[in-house]
């Protein structure tokens, strides 16, 4: 029985250190988990944010060229808006599941930034199908649109803790302006 009390606290020793070594595994892996997890909403966040945008654009650009062949605005590619009419029909459908996918992986701030922006790209597409010829008019449309992409882009960027990015405003340098 001594030789078993001699032993005993080398056998704590051991046990407490199994019991540590089990405690500070664990909790390693729940870290690693816990920050793998949020890489992976991270990542999809981007995809629904990205995915989302990519459609709105191609509703914008659209835009631009049917205010081209209405005389609004100088893009070099005119669209009439009849041969466009299939193009917007199709960016149009595609906004819908990339709002879904943003709806439900956005966060409050992203989504209301991208329902301020669509709504501002849903006003430039009235503005067309109504053949309006106001060159004015259009060019403050289009200055809407762009602020409201910039805070869009700027809630994705805070959501995701991305730092700040180009305003996306391409302002031509005096020698490519002439």
């Amino acid at each position: 029985m001594s030789a078993f009390l001699q032993q005993l606290p080398a056998l704590i020793g051991v046990m407490v250190g199994a019991l540590g070594s089990y405690f500070a595994t664990t909790r390693g892996d729940q870290a690693r988990f816990r920050r793998e997890h949020a890489a992976r909403w991270d990542e999809r966040r981007l995809a629904a944010y990205t995915d989302f945008a990519r459609s709105l654009k191609k509703s914008v650009t659209l835009t631009y060229r049917i205010a081209s062949h209405l005389g609004n605005d100088p893009h070099p590619h005119p669209l009439s808006p009849e041969e466009a009419a299939p193009h917007v029909a199709e960016a149009t459908d595609a906004r819908d599941p990339a709002g879904e996918a943003l709806l439900m992986l956005g966060t409050p701030v992203v989504v209301a930034e991208a329902r301020a922006w669509v709504v501002t790209v849903m006003d430039m597409e009235q503005f067309l199908r109504d053949r309006i010829q106001d060159p004015e008019m259009w060019s403050t449309l289009l200055e809407k649109q762009r602020a409201a992409r910039e805070r869009y882009y700027a809630a994705v960027r805070r959501d995701l803790a991305l730092p700040p990015g180009h305003s996306g405003n391409w302002q031509p340098s005096p020698t490519e302006a002439s």
